[in-house]
């Protein structure tokens, strides 16, 4: 979504009205784990001052991402409200050292999806599993092998240390009392 400057004028006595689908394909891009994103809804409502726009936005969509347990595709639906101001004064740069939802905008172009796609990117969950992936069981591969924690366990406990056998005639040396 972008907006000259000039043309918002008309939108500063009511506001505008924000309703529409946007495609945040960078999305992908800047975060290798979003394997798919639908179309974001963006609904909200943006008001104007001499030389700033303040908006609020209601963002909704889905995020495809990998289980951390399965790799298979997992659907991730977020719901994200967030107030941004954009401001083109000439102090704006002072402010936005001062407050993350603050944005300076240079040139006469208002350019919202950078802004968009930071939103989506921070509600990205470090980890999704998909249900029924606590189930998951995986027999392993060529030189490797799937255990839990409950597996290794009782594999240690089940196992008796093994005494080397170059070692033996030294464990009976321990075994024999002062004579």
């Amino acid at each position: 979504m972008k907006w000259a400057i000039h043309q918002l004028s008309k939108y500063r006595e009511n506001g505008l009205e924000l309703d529409e689908f946007v495609e945040l394909e960078n999305v992908k891009k800047r975060n290798q784990d979003v394997r798919k994103i639908s179309p974001v809804h963006v609904k909200g409502h943006c008001t104007f001052g001499a030389a700033q726009m303040t908006c609020h936005f209601q963002l909704s969509g889905t995020l495809t991402l990998p289980c951390a347990r399965t790799w298979e595709d997992v659907e991730y639906p977020f719901e994200i409200q967030s107030d941004e101001v954009f401001s083109w004064s000439d102090s704006a740069l002072a402010s936005a050292r001062a407050y993350d939802n603050f944005h300076v905008v240079e040139g006469d172009v208002i350019n919202v999806d950078p802004v968009l796609e930071e939103l989506v990117l921070l509600e990205i969950p470090l980890q999704v599993y998909k249900e029924g992936a606590d189930q998951f069981k995986h027999e392993g591969g060529t030189g490797w092998s799937y255990t839990t924690d409950e597996d290794l366990n009782d594999l240690q406990e089940d196992e008796q240390p093994k005494l080397d056998p170059r070692l033996a005639e030294l464990a009976k040396y321990f075994d024999q009392t002062d004579e």
